[in-house]
C-alpha cells in the first residue's frame, strides 16, 4: 500500500455530484465505480487499494485521475475515442442490408424477414434486426393502398362514403373489413 498519490482536488460542487453518482441506481455501473475511485482518490488513498476495493486496475484508477485531473466532470461519462466495443460489422455490410431492405424483396416473397435477410448476406437475425430498428426499417409492413378490382367498386364507395357522412336519422353505421373478417 505505499506510494501514496497525492490527494486530488475536488471543489464541492464536483463532490456533490460525485457522491450522488457513487450512489446512484440509475447511473452505469461504469461511471458508479468512476465516481467512486475519484472520491477516494480525493481522500489521498493509494492507487493499488482504491482498484482492490472498487474492482478495476491500478492504471485504470491512474487514468481516471489524470483525466478528472484535466478534464473534470465535462468528459466524466465520455468514452475516449479508439476505446469501447468494436463495430462487428462493416459499414459496407450495414448499407447493403439496408439498400436490399429498401430495393429489393426476396424471390417468391412478399417482403424480407430478418431470418431471410440474414441468410442473404451473411450476418446473423439478431444483427439484422438492431439495424433495422436503429433504422426504423419495417419490411413486413405494407406501405401502399391497394384498390378493389370489384366493377361495382364505385357505385359501393359511392354508398358506403354516403352512410358515414349522411347517415339515416337514429341509424348507426358500422364497417367490417371483409379480410378481418376472413380470419376470424
Amino acid at each position: 500500500m505505499s506510494n501514496h498519490a497525492p490527494a486530488l482536488a475536488i471543489d464541492d460542487s464536483q463532490r456533490e455530484v460525485l457522491v450522488a453518482l457513487s450512489r446512484s441506481q440509475v447511473a452505469s455501473h461504469r461511471e458508479v465505480q468512476r465516481a467512486q475511485v475519484l472520491l477516494m482518490a480525493s481522500e489521498g488513498l493509494a492507487n493499488e487499494w482504491i482498484a482492490r476495493v472498487v474492482g478495476v486496475n491500478p492504471g485504470t484508477v491512474r487514468a481516471w485521475r489524470a483525466r478528472f485531473a484535466q478534464d473534470g466532470l465535462a468528459k466524466f461519462g465520455a468514452v475516449r475515442a479508439g476505446r469501447g466495443r468494436k463495430p462487428v460489422i462493416p459499414e459496407s455490410k450495414i448499407a447493403e442490408i439496408v439498400w436490399l431492405t429498401q430495393n429489393t424483396k426476396p424471390e417468391a416473397e412478399t417482403h424480407w424477414s430478418v431470418r431471410s435477410m440474414a441468410a442473404r448476406v451473411g450476418v446473423s437475425p439478431a444483427q439484422v434486426q438492431r439495424i433495422w430498428a436503429a433504422r426504423g426499417l419495417k419490411p413486413h409492413l405494407v406501405k401502399t393502398f391497394k384498390l378493389s378490382n370489384d366493377p361495382n367498386f364505385d357505385e359501393k364507395l359511392i354508398d358506403v362514403c354516403g352512410l358515414y357522412l349522411n347517415p339515416p336519422e337514429n341509424a348507426i353505421v358500422l364497417c367490417m373489413d371483409e379480410l378481418c373478417e376472413a380470419s376470424h
